[in-house]
């Protein structure tokens, strides 16, 4: 759904472009909604659309309250979830904890892998973590193959 590179910068406000391909991706697979919401992870800012979003926050929902792990989860990751629109320009505005979480600078790097979100990298951690993780691309390959990619 979301693939490709494309590198951006936030402006002075917090305001990023989002890639006319991506916007694209949206409007064809979601019916026009340009809801995004946006999480850090333990490495860069991940973006769902919020149908896909809200289908995670289901699946955590099904599982006990009572469980640590869940209440965990919610409390590091999902609390940290934001809600932002598509604006008529085409950018979306992070918020600063947002930014800070995700460890975001000015230059970034939008990632599409293929999956149903996409990433925002600064964009010097991106190409740090190509330049160490490219090794295990051999490897990955051979871990699709297994499972039918």
């Amino acid at each position: 759904m979301f693939r490709g590179r494309f590198e951006h910068s936030i402006d002075g406000k917090g305001r990023l472009s989002v890639p006319a391909r991506f916007r694209e991706a949206l409007a064809q697979r979601f019916d026009g909604d340009m809801n995004l919401v946006v999480v850090p992870n333990e490495r860069c800012l991940e973006a769902h659309p919020l149908s896909q979003w809200e289908a995670i926050e289901a699946r955590v929902r099904e599982n006990s309250l009572f469980d640590e792990r869940t209440r965990d989860f919610g409390r590091l990751y999902v609390s940290r979830a934001r809600d932002l629109e598509i604006d008529t320009a085409g950018r979306i505005l992070l918020p600063p904890d947002s930014r800070q979480y995700a460890g975001l600078d000015r230059e970034v790097t939008l990632v599409g892998g293929g999956a149903s979100y996409f990433e925002v990298w600064d964009r010097k951690r991106f190409e740090e973590y190509e330049r160490t993780e490219q090794h295990k691309l051999p490897d990955l390959f051979s871990a699709m193959a297994t499972r039918g990619v």
